[in-house]
């Protein structure tokens, strides 16, 4: 599985965006897929996960504003970004791996180039 993020760009505050994350080969499905960030001089951190069965899981920071979803027919897994604030700037990644911590960046295998966004205030 080889992801690949898409879709970030600049929006002012309280906007949206949402990222698409297409990914290669036939065992998608299987995966537990994830979306991290990393602002500059900022470690990597964990925004929103979702498991096979569809669970999700959100970081305090983005739950009520981020959905993640998935499209197994499609491969691709989404990020819907809603009332954004500018600290939400970063590099987003999308990755694949088998959990089950799905917080800890070490249970993500396969990762994806990341995708800018930019919140202006």
């Amino acid at each position: 599985v080889q992801p690949q993020a898409s879709g970030g760009g600049l929006v002012q505050a309280g906007g949206s965006l949402r990222l698409s994350c297409a990914a290669s080969g036939r065992t998608f499905s299987g995966y537990l897929m994830g979306w991290f960030r990393q602002a500059p001089g900022k470690a990597r951190e964990f925004v929103a996960a979702i498991s096979r069965n569809s669970i999700t899981y959100y970081a305090d920071s983005v739950k009520g504003r981020f959905t993640i979803s998935r499209d197994n027919a499609k491969n691709t897994v989404y990020l819907q970004m809603n009332s954004l604030k500018p600290e939400d700037t970063a590099v987003y990644y999308c990755a694949a791996g088998s959990g089950p911590y799905y917080r800890d960046p070490n249970q993500y295998v396969h990762w994806g180039q990341g995708t800018q966004v930019t919140v202006s205030s």
